[in-house]
């Protein structure tokens, strides 16, 4: 790219021998069209070299900075008919009579519960960090006994914990569901998406600040969400270059720590500043990824082969059972019998056998893979062959 760009800077935007560089411009090229070369020229020089490059943001957090899970149970009311069988879920009926005594209600010992329209729930929400109290945050209901749906139903005040015991949040709200069912009384029932969890969007308030050391330490660290050497180094040099030399540090492939105000506004613009640095991250390693469910296999880029002979060939062994009748003769005396005949098949496909050359790109690898002409399951054992043949130069990963 820069070659072609460059010869173009040179003989249109310099302006230093101007009659020699307009013999290679059309002499239809006006003042107007002299501007656009210069522009595309410029445009064309940032987009080869901000082509691979990703902000810090995109790449790293800022460590302090993060959200922090809650949990809780509550009871869902209202619902039609499709809430818990407290016969199979007796925690149902215990709730709700714990929350009838708060309202001064006192349930006589031994009553038996018929609560159709009433679920027991969970409901879990991630508080973000420098939330204050009052602000809403989302949170999601699920079922915990057998409720056939939540649709239609509401969240009775739930307070919300977070790992250290304190409540942090109060939830309540009507509950969205996107899933239905619906049953008929011979036994069949359709069911769409997943009834029984559904979200209440600023369902929760805030009722508690979580701390943090955003504004307390001496520095920031910012930790890669991929650890890599020289992500971190490159991290650290983009920041140097930005900011001035020794600002940044890294630690380690996972850290890069940065010099930084004590003062909080200066912090914010500070950090506002360095997240939106663009750096070019390191490329990953070579490694080519198995998932051993669904057949998918995913091949990196640096995964080289060495030459290697490759043959591969399906057995197929088929057992057939079948039944026959022996009759004797009329007059013999003998008994009619029945005796099992059992055929056994077996049958090896004959393949030839491909030589595997040295690949270097990932296009040489698909090319071979291809040749092979395996299925996602037999190609499997292809790979998992050559990595202990020690011809793929990749780390092998099974999922």
């Amino acid at each position: 790219m820069k070659l072609f760009v460059q010869p173009i800077l040179k003989i249109v935007c310099e302006g230093r021998n101007k009659r020699s560089a307009l013999r290679h411009i059309p002499a239809r090229i006006n003042g107007a069209m002299h501007f656009i070369y210069c522009g595309l020229a410029m445009l064309m020089i940032v987009a080869s070299t901000t082509a691979h490059a990703d902000r810090i943001k995109d790449i790293a957090t800022l460590s302090g900075v993060r959200s922090n899970p809650l949990i809780g149970y509550g009871l869902v009311v209202g619902l039609n008919g499709t809430g818990d069988q407290t016969t199979q879920t007796p925690f149902t009926s215990q709730s709700f009579s714990n929350m009838l005594k708060q309202f001064g209600i006192v349930i006589p010992a031994g009553t038996n519960f018929q609560l159709k329209n009433v679920a027991a729930v969970s409901i879990h929400a991630n508080l973000p960090p420098f939330i204050k109290p009052g602000q809403t945050i989302d949170i999601t209901v699920s079922s915990v006994g057998n409720a056939k749906s939540l649709r239609g139903g509401s969240l009775l005040l739930t307070a919300l914990k977070g790992a250290d015991g304190q409540v942090y949040a109060l939830a309540q709200g009507e509950l969205v569901v996107g899933g239905f069912g619906a049953e008929g009384s011979d036994g069949s029932k359709v069911t769409v998406n997943i009834p029984s969890a559904g979200r209440i969007p600023s369902g929760g308030i805030v009722e508690r600040e979580v701390p943090n050391s955003f504004a307390e330490s001496n520095g920031l660290i910012f930790n890669l969400k991929r650890g890599d050497f020289t992500t971190a180094r490159q991290i650290a040099e983009a920041i140097n270059d930005k900011m001035g030399p020794g600002v940044a540090q890294a630690i380690d492939a996972m850290s890069v720590h940065v010099t930084a105000p004590r003062d909080t506004d200066q912090r914010v613009s500070y950090v506002s500043v360095l997240e939106n640095i663009l750096v070019t991250p390191g490329e990953a390693p070579a490694r080519v990824v198995i998932n051993s469910r669904t057949g998918t296999i995913v091949v990196g880029n640096h995964v080289t082969v060495s030459p290697v002979a490759v043959t591969h060939g399906s057995l197929t062994v088929t057992v057939s059972e079948n039944l026959r009748v022996s009759q004797p003769n009329a007059l013999s005396g003998g008994q009619t019998v029945v005796t099992p005949q059992s055929n056994v098949n077996v049958k090896q496909e004959s393949t030839r056998m491909f030589e595997l050359h040295k690949a270097t790109t990932l296009e040489d690898i698909v090319r071979a893979v291809n040749q092979v002409g395996a299925a996602p399951g037999d190609l499997m054992a292809i790979i998992e062959a050559l990595k202990e043949a020690g011809a793929l130069n990749a780390e092998l990963v099974v999922i």
